[in-house]
């Protein structure tokens, strides 16, 4: 399984064959550096991690810096570790080349974080019921947590209220529909998690 580090970049659609739109992501793609590269003889498992996006060094400290100068390379802002990437020394750059046209690929990135939110939004629950016989305020209120003297506790895993979204997703069985190398550039099918200018993992 290879990958690289990308950066999405924004949504929008194109036209098929047939004339039907479909929605796609826009995301930039590397080039990414080899910053190191690990083996069981030293590390215990094999994996080579690699490096993303210019970092000021001034905004590095001392053991990164080092890090980064045995790959004779400027200090990166995102690292992240591959497994099964042939064929790559370190210093390497590896380029959106891997990707092609028609492969399917899966992305992982950080949800959008939506604060502290209900049941209806966070669960899609349907809330108590109408608002007649005096029910004025149940309409999105999520009812029963439990029974009462047994168990006399709340279940773990009860669909409740709270933090929604700021967490690591992943979505699989997107389309490379594009691939724009001059420019860094793939377009994917469907939509990918995160915020604009959010950094994501694209995995072959």
């Amino acid at each position: 399984m290879s990958g690289l580090i990308g950066k999405k970049i924004g949504m929008t659609s194109i036209f098929d064959a047939n004339g039907k739109n479909i929605p796609c992501t826009v995301v930039e793609v590397g080039p990414c550096i080899v910053t190191q590269v690990k083996t069981v003889e030293k590390d215990g498992y094999s994996a080579v991690q690699l490096g993303y996006e210019e970092k000021k060094e001034k905004q590095t400290n001392k053991a990164l810096q080092g890090h980064f100068k045995k790959a004779n390379t400027t200090p990166k802002r995102k690292l992240v570790e591959f497994k099964d990437l042939e064929n790559v020394q370190l210093g390497d750059a590896v380029s959106i080349d891997i990707f092609a046209e028609g492969d399917v690929i899966s992305v992982v990135g950080t949800s959008k974080g939506k604060g502290f939110q209900g049941v209806v939004k966070r669960h899609g629950f349907g809330g108590v019921g109408g608002q007649t016989h005096g029910q004025h305020n149940r309409g999105r209120a999520p009812g029963s947590i439990g029974a009462c003297s047994t168990p006399s506790r709340v279940f773990k895993g009860m669909r409740m209220a709270g933090r929604m979204g700021g967490a690591r997703v992943s979505v699989e069985n997107l389309q490379v529909l594009k691939v724009l190398k001059e420019k860094n550039v793939l377009v994917l099918s469907g939509s990918v998690p995160g915020a604009k200018g959010s950094y994501v993992i694209i995995e072959k």
